[in-house]
Protein backbone atom coordinates (compact mmCIF):
# COMPACT_ATOMS: atom_id res chain seq x y z
CA UNK A 1 0.00 0.00 0.00
CA UNK A 2 2.84 2.38 0.87
CA UNK A 3 4.53 1.94 -2.52
CA UNK A 4 1.23 2.60 -4.23
CA UNK A 5 0.92 5.97 -2.49
CA UNK A 6 4.57 6.84 -3.12
CA UNK A 7 3.94 6.70 -6.87
CA UNK A 8 1.65 9.73 -6.52
CA UNK A 9 3.54 11.82 -3.96
CA UNK A 10 4.96 14.33 -6.45
CA UNK A 11 1.59 14.89 -8.10
CA UNK A 12 -0.11 15.15 -4.72
CA UNK A 13 2.49 17.70 -3.62
CA UNK A 14 1.88 19.74 -6.76
CA UNK A 15 -1.83 19.78 -6.07
CA UNK A 16 -1.29 20.58 -2.39
CA UNK A 17 1.04 23.44 -3.27
CA UNK A 18 -1.52 24.81 -5.72
CA UNK A 19 -4.09 24.81 -2.92
CA UNK A 20 -1.91 26.16 -0.11
CA UNK A 21 0.66 28.27 -1.98
CA UNK A 22 3.14 27.31 0.73
CA UNK A 23 5.79 24.56 0.52
CA UNK A 24 5.66 23.57 4.21
CA UNK A 25 1.86 23.51 4.32
CA UNK A 26 1.81 21.48 1.10
CA UNK A 27 4.21 18.88 2.56
CA UNK A 28 2.10 18.66 5.73
CA UNK A 29 -1.04 18.24 3.65
CA UNK A 30 0.50 15.43 1.59
CA UNK A 31 1.61 13.71 4.79
CA UNK A 32 -1.91 14.00 6.21
CA UNK A 33 -3.31 12.61 2.97
CA UNK A 34 -0.92 9.63 3.10
CA UNK A 35 -1.80 8.89 6.73
CA UNK A 36 -5.53 9.02 5.98
CA UNK A 37 -5.08 6.76 2.95
CA UNK A 38 -3.01 4.23 4.90
CA UNK A 39 -5.62 4.19 7.70
CA UNK A 40 -8.53 3.70 5.31
CA UNK A 41 -10.47 0.47 5.57
CA UNK A 42 -11.62 0.36 1.96
CA UNK A 43 -9.27 1.29 -0.86
CA UNK A 44 -10.21 1.39 -4.55
CA UNK A 45 -8.54 -1.39 -6.54
CA UNK A 46 -8.83 0.28 -9.95
CA UNK A 47 -5.82 2.57 -10.49
CA UNK A 48 -7.70 5.58 -11.94
CA UNK A 49 -10.24 5.34 -9.10
CA UNK A 50 -7.39 5.03 -6.57
CA UNK A 51 -5.66 8.13 -7.97
CA UNK A 52 -8.90 10.13 -7.84
CA UNK A 53 -9.51 8.85 -4.30
CA UNK A 54 -6.08 10.09 -3.14
CA UNK A 55 -6.64 13.54 -4.61
CA UNK A 56 -10.10 13.69 -3.03
CA UNK A 57 -8.56 12.82 0.37
CA UNK A 58 -6.01 15.61 -0.05
CA UNK A 59 -8.66 18.11 -1.09
CA UNK A 60 -10.88 17.18 1.86
CA UNK A 61 -7.91 17.48 4.23
CA UNK A 62 -7.27 20.97 2.86
CA UNK A 63 -10.91 21.97 3.37
CA UNK A 64 -10.83 20.55 6.92
CA UNK A 65 -7.70 22.57 7.73
CA UNK A 66 -9.27 25.75 6.40
CA UNK A 67 -12.38 25.20 8.49
CA UNK A 68 -10.35 24.52 11.65
CA UNK A 69 -8.38 27.71 11.02
CA UNK A 70 -11.61 29.66 10.47
CA UNK A 71 -10.73 30.44 6.87
CA UNK A 72 -13.17 30.30 4.01
CA UNK A 73 -12.16 27.98 1.21
CA UNK A 74 -12.35 29.49 -2.20
CA UNK A 75 -12.85 26.15 -3.91
CA UNK A 76 -15.55 25.98 -6.53
CA UNK A 77 -18.21 23.41 -5.58
CA UNK A 78 -18.15 22.20 -9.20
CA UNK A 79 -14.39 21.54 -9.02
CA UNK A 80 -14.99 17.79 -8.88
CA UNK A 81 -16.70 17.81 -12.25
CA UNK A 82 -14.21 17.35 -15.09
CA UNK A 83 -14.23 19.85 -17.92
CA UNK A 84 -12.86 18.44 -21.20
CA UNK A 85 -11.36 21.86 -21.98
CA UNK A 86 -9.38 21.76 -18.72
CA UNK A 87 -5.74 20.90 -19.41
CA UNK A 88 -5.63 18.78 -16.25
CA UNK A 89 -8.03 16.30 -17.76
CA UNK A 90 -6.64 16.24 -21.30
CA UNK A 91 -4.00 13.63 -20.53
CA UNK A 92 -6.49 11.25 -18.98
CA UNK A 93 -8.96 11.79 -21.83
CA UNK A 94 -6.26 11.08 -24.39
CA UNK A 95 -5.24 7.87 -22.62
CA UNK A 96 -8.85 6.74 -22.49
CA UNK A 97 -9.29 7.52 -26.21
CA UNK A 98 -6.17 5.57 -27.16
CA UNK A 99 -7.19 2.57 -25.07
CA UNK A 100 -10.73 2.64 -26.45
CA UNK A 101 -9.42 2.61 -30.01
CA UNK A 102 -6.86 -0.12 -29.31
CA UNK A 103 -9.45 -2.41 -27.75
CA UNK A 104 -11.89 -1.77 -30.58
CA UNK A 105 -9.27 -2.39 -33.28
CA UNK A 106 -8.34 -5.67 -31.59
CA UNK A 107 -11.93 -6.85 -32.06
CA UNK A 108 -11.95 -6.16 -35.81
CA UNK A 109 -11.35 -8.89 -38.40
CA UNK A 110 -7.72 -9.13 -39.57
CA UNK A 111 -8.25 -7.38 -42.95
CA UNK A 112 -9.80 -4.35 -41.22
CA UNK A 113 -7.02 -4.27 -38.61
CA UNK A 114 -4.42 -4.47 -41.35
CA UNK A 115 -5.72 -1.54 -43.42
CA UNK A 116 -6.32 0.67 -40.38
CA UNK A 117 -2.84 -0.09 -39.11
CA UNK A 118 -1.23 0.79 -42.44
CA UNK A 119 -3.16 3.98 -43.14
CA UNK A 120 -4.18 5.35 -39.74
CA UNK A 121 -1.49 4.06 -37.38
CA UNK A 122 1.59 3.87 -39.60
CA UNK A 123 0.49 6.82 -41.71
CA UNK A 124 1.01 5.39 -45.17
CA UNK A 125 -0.67 7.16 -48.04
CA UNK A 126 -3.32 5.28 -50.00
CA UNK A 127 -0.78 4.75 -52.77
CA UNK A 128 1.84 3.41 -50.36
CA UNK A 129 -0.72 1.07 -48.80
CA UNK A 130 -1.78 -0.13 -52.24
CA UNK A 131 1.87 -0.91 -53.01
CA UNK A 132 2.24 -2.86 -49.76
CA UNK A 133 -0.96 -4.83 -50.30
CA UNK A 134 -0.63 -5.24 -54.06
CA UNK A 135 -4.10 -3.84 -54.79
CA UNK A 136 -5.38 -0.75 -56.58
CA UNK A 137 -5.48 2.57 -54.72
CA UNK A 138 -9.28 2.66 -55.07
CA UNK A 139 -9.47 -0.72 -53.35
CA UNK A 140 -7.42 0.62 -50.46
CA UNK A 141 -9.74 3.62 -50.18
CA UNK A 142 -12.86 1.46 -50.02
CA UNK A 143 -11.22 -0.95 -47.54
CA UNK A 144 -10.26 1.97 -45.30
CA UNK A 145 -13.81 3.29 -45.46
CA UNK A 146 -15.34 -0.08 -44.57
CA UNK A 147 -12.77 -0.69 -41.81
CA UNK A 148 -13.39 2.73 -40.24
CA UNK A 149 -17.16 2.15 -40.28
CA UNK A 150 -16.63 -1.23 -38.63
CA UNK A 151 -14.34 0.38 -36.03
CA UNK A 152 -16.94 3.03 -35.23
CA UNK A 153 -19.62 0.35 -34.89
CA UNK A 154 -17.48 -1.62 -32.43
CA UNK A 155 -16.70 1.52 -30.44
CA UNK A 156 -20.33 2.63 -30.32
CA UNK A 157 -21.44 -0.82 -29.17
CA UNK A 158 -18.90 -0.88 -26.33
CA UNK A 159 -18.76 2.79 -25.40
CA UNK A 160 -19.68 3.76 -21.86
CA UNK A 161 -21.63 6.99 -21.63
CA UNK A 162 -20.82 8.99 -18.51
CA UNK A 163 -23.60 10.01 -16.17
CA UNK A 164 -24.02 13.76 -16.26
CA UNK A 165 -24.42 15.50 -12.94
CA UNK A 166 -26.86 18.30 -12.44
CA UNK A 167 -26.31 20.89 -9.71
CA UNK A 168 -29.02 19.28 -7.58
CA UNK A 169 -27.79 15.71 -8.04
CA UNK A 170 -27.90 12.97 -10.62
CA UNK A 171 -30.23 13.23 -13.55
Amino acid sequence: MRARIEAYLERLYGFAYALTQDADSARDLVQECAVRALDAGRVPRDEPAYRAWLFRILRNAFIDRCRRAGKETELDPDLDEPDDRDAGWCGDSRIIDVLTIRFAVARLPAPHREIIALVDFVGLSYQEASDVLGVAQGTVMSRVSRARKALLAVMEADNVTPITRARGGMR
